[in-house]
């Protein structure tokens, strides 16, 4: 912790001192005429990402008409999908974001959405994650990089000290339950899964233990042409996506009925036990460019990342749209 507190205090510092080389975007108009009426969301396989999926209802009372799912894999896939021009919004875990962002790839990062959806679970007498070295880790749904970053903070190399089960056709989860490998960090719903087999034990949670837990797990990214081009539909669309946040903290009965009734996830008590575990009480006091920052420094230590944070974080970030809607959206 004292090497990351450091670390955050020098880039928070060069951030402030480069703000005069940084190009600001031009300030926000008063919200006017929405320019489309169409928008295309993220069909994201994870649970925790309801507020992405249920707030159909909540884009239409923001005057859109046309709203679609778009399905496909999570992570680094929706940002290519993004690139050519097939999809408006999406969300997951920074990393995906970022790396797409260095990559040049046309996403925003425009706010956070809730924090803690990650979980990795070990088998016998393992207790932490510096006690994974030699094992066996597993994981489907869960992006590899944000195991090969916890493994980087406690010392671990990642290449090296894990052997990684990731194929999907040997069933890593499965494997995990029958306790044939030692490791597997699990995404919603897999996480609850393994609890209802009783499988195994937690030994890292994002939303309990820090760093991880001091961070956005999942932010929202759209379109930079989208957002250049119809600045008051992405204001609106964000300010859909986080009421229906809102809604998950305060009505996750509903929002979790709503899910599955949608076709989007079958299980209702998989579903409830997510919306009721993830905080989604906290979009509004933690800092999105923070955790930009924070995943942005962990990547670049790792060698998956060329540009720098503060490079990161001036071309592929944009919060006005956020920070009104903070002003806007009191709770």
């Amino acid at each position: 912790m004292p090497n990351m507190q450091t670390r955050r205090r020098f880039l928070t510092s060069a951030a402030t001192g480069a703000a005069s080389i940084i190009r600001a975007p031009p300030p926000l108009a008063g919200e006017g005429t929405l320019e489309t009426t169409a928008v295309r969301l993220a069909h994201d396989p994870g649970i925790c990402l309801a507020p992405m999926l249920a707030c159909e209802q909540l884009p239409r009372e923001e005057g859109f008409g046309d709203i679609r799912f778009v399905p496909g894999p999570a992570g680094a896939p929706v940002y290519a999908a993004m690139s050519r021009g097939e999809l408006d919004f999406g969300a997951s875990l920074p990393p995906a974001q970022l790396k797409a962002i260095d990559a040049g790839m046309p996403v925003t990062v425009i706010s956070g959405i809730h924090v803690g959806c990650y979980e990795l679970f070990a088998n016998g007498s393992i207790r932490t994650v510096v006690d994974l070295k030699g094992k066996a880790v597993g994981l489907q749904a869960a992006p590899r990089d944000l195991l090969t970053l916890m493994a980087a903070h406690v010392g671990l190399d990642p290449v090296s000290d894990i052997q990684w089960v990731t194929y999907p056709e040997v069933k890593p989860l499965e494997l995990f339950a029958q306790g044939k490998i030692d490791g597997f960090l699990g995404f919603p719903p897999e996480p609850q899964e393994l609890r209802a087999r009783k499988a195994g034990h937690v030994i890292l949670s994002t939303a309990r233990d820090r760093p991880w837990s001091e961070y956005f797990c999942c932010v929202i990214g759209t379109n930079s042409k989208f957002l250049r081009t119809y600045p008051v539909a992405t204001k609106r669309v964000l300010r859909a996506i986080l009421k229906a946040t809102d809604l998950c903290a305060t009505e996750p009965a509903r929002l979790a009925r709503q899910i599955v009734d949608g076709g989007f996830t079958p299980r209702y008590d998989y579903a409830l036990q997510t919306l009721t575990d993830v905080r989604y009480d906290n979009w509004r006091e933690y800092d999105a460019e923070d955790t930009v920052r924070f995943y942005a420094l962990q990547l670049h230590d790792a060698g998956l990342l060329k540009a720098t944070p503060n490079e990161i974080i001036a071309e592929g970030t944009d919060w006005r749209f956020l920070n009104e809607l903070k002003r806007e959206l009191k709770a």
